[in-house]
């Protein structure tokens, strides 16, 4: 049987990229077998996979401007990737596309602890960053579920968050400067080892992007010392509204723990068989607040903290005593989305943002909505910052269940909006918020972001497919491209 013209068209283009791909990477870093690839046809968003069209691993900020500069010449799309660990599907490969993976930056180039910063490889750990200047009694604040895997540069590309982000801010409220190399092959860099810089945030254009406008090769982050004392809380409620009426008042009282987590009784259930976490499982949610400082600082806040809870319909309170304790205490919720496994073969993790006044009804609210949809629903989350994770339960093997819970995924977000939230906090849209982007965004709105997108990647070569729901082609918008490093913004029409 004859092959499809488009299927041949592509099968061309690989033979003939693979060669020119042999002129600059060895052999052993160009990943064209079907069986190797398969270890690359889906991040952290397990529902979706495809097989790209080739993978390579480059060794050296050169080798990436050469890839990059190959593909573009040669019209062929590109998505970088770092652990795999999205949970939007942003780093989904494409079929049509080149995969390139960042896992052979994986060096810590400087420790500059003068000026409290620290200069890595975009594909070095989160964690590592942390574990590298651990001895000094440093750390990086920011600090996802997955730290362990995900990588700094997939952070940056997401602005990832973390349990601490309410008192230590995202990713973008963390970084000092980056490298990034252009689909041209031009290599940027923006900021560095010192205060915010000069003339317009690129910076914080770049933190979040999620691969449209650059692959990210270096990261340079700011590290804090780490506080004289640190104490968790673990508070239990006999219901979600009531566990959600607390971490508000917590907030309105002023006080801003480095940490404020909650929990409902699937997870708590999960976690403690799991990683038995001495979790109360007589209680229906859980919240973890935990206070740093001084001593005497530490010790007031618990308190004020323990009376506010009380007062709130809190029935246990346990507070950390030592440092494994604390440990103990977290234990648990960094080990929440493994955990689910035992309840569910397959979840769909959520990502909306809230405001915290809204926390009691909305939880209500997607209750009804999975009673709605005949699914379950688990809730961990950052309650102090308002961002959700509801883990959505599902069976893959049921057909239609996938269906089911993408629906039930989208009415919540729906309900994150309605309530003055957005669509994501910390995962990104990627390609699973991607055509909901119009429930926050008119077009106006989604061209405007488009025409940033155009003035880094004039033809919409990098990472496709991903956070608009409609990719127009530059020309349509406006030409805008970046040169030297500079993004030019032309003048406004006159209103």
């Amino acid at each position: 049987m004859e092959m499809p013209a488009a299927e041949a068209t592509i099968l061309n283009q690989r033979e003939a990229l693979i060669t020119d791909l042999r002129s600059l990477l060895p052999a052993d870093r160009i990943v064209i077998d079907q069986p190797s690839l398969r270890a690359y046809d889906r991040d952290a968003l397990t529902a979706y996979r495809q097989l790209p069209l080739l993978v390579v691993l480059p060794d050296t900020v050169a080798e990436v401007s050469q890839i990059l500069a190959l593909c573009n010449r040669r019209n062929i799309k590109v998505v970088a990737r770092g652990a795999g660990t999205s949970l939007s599907g942003g780093a989904l490969p494409l079929e049509d596309g080149v995969l390139l993976s960042l896992g052979r930056f994986n060096k810590v180039l400087d420790i500059d602890y003068d000026n409290r910063c620290v200069t890595a490889q975009s594909g070095v750990t989160n964690l590592s960053i942390s574990d590298a200047v651990a001895d000094q009694n440093f750390y990086y604040a920011p600090d996802p579920s997955s730290q362990i895997a995900c990588t700094i540069g997939g952070n940056v590309a997401e602005n990832s968050g973390g349990v601490h982000c309410l008192k230590y801010g995202m990713t973008t409220n963390n970084i000092l400067g980056l490298e990034m190399v252009l689909m041209d092959g031009t290599v940027i860099r923006l900021g560095g080892q010192h205060l915010d810089s000069e003339g317009y945030d690129l910076l914080g254009l770049l933190t979040g992007s999620e691969g449209l406008l650059g692959v990210i090769t270096e990261v340079t982050v700011r590290i804090l010392p780490r506080p004289e004392v640190a104490r968790a809380v673990l508070l239990g409620f006999d219901n979600n509204e009531d566990a959600g009426q607390v971490v508000g008042n917590i907030i309105a009282n002023g006080i801003i723990p480095a940490g404020l987590e909650m929990m409902d009784k699937f997870i708590i259930a999960a976690s403690e068989d799991y990683c038995h976490a001495g979790y109360p499982l007589d209680v229906e949610a859980l919240l973890i607040v935990e206070l740093d400082g001084n001593p005497v600082e530490v010790d007031h806040l618990i308190n004020q903290v323990v009376d506010i809870a009380k007062a709130g319909a809190s029935t246990s309170v346990q507070v950390s005593n030592s440092e494994a304790e604390r440990l103990r205490f977290w234990l648990g919720r960094k080990s929440a989305f493994p955990a689910l496994g035992s309840l569910s073969p397959d979840y769909l993790c959520m990502d909306g943002t809230i405001p915290r006044s809204q926390l009691p009804d909305v939880l209500r609210r997607i209750s009804a909505l999975g009673v709605h949809h005949g699914l379950r629903v688990a809730n961990v989350f950052h309650a102090g910052d308002g961002n959700l994770h509801p883990l959505i339960m599902y069976d893959s093997n049921i057909p239609g269940e996938l269906e089911i819970a993408e629906a039930f995924g989208a009415d919540i977000l729906r309900l994150c909006v309605e309530v003055g939230g957005v669509l994501t906090g910390e995962h990104g849209i990627g390609v699973e918020k991607r055509d909901l982007m119009g429930v926050i965004f008119d077009q106006g709105d989604l061209n405007q972001q488009m025409r940033v997108k155009c003035a880094f990647d004039p033809e919409g070569r990098l990472n496709p497919g991903k956070v608009f729901p409609t990719l127009h082609r530059c020309a349509e918008l406006g030409h805008m491209h970046v040169h030297n490093g500079e993004l030019p913004f032309p003048e406004l029409p006159r209103l």
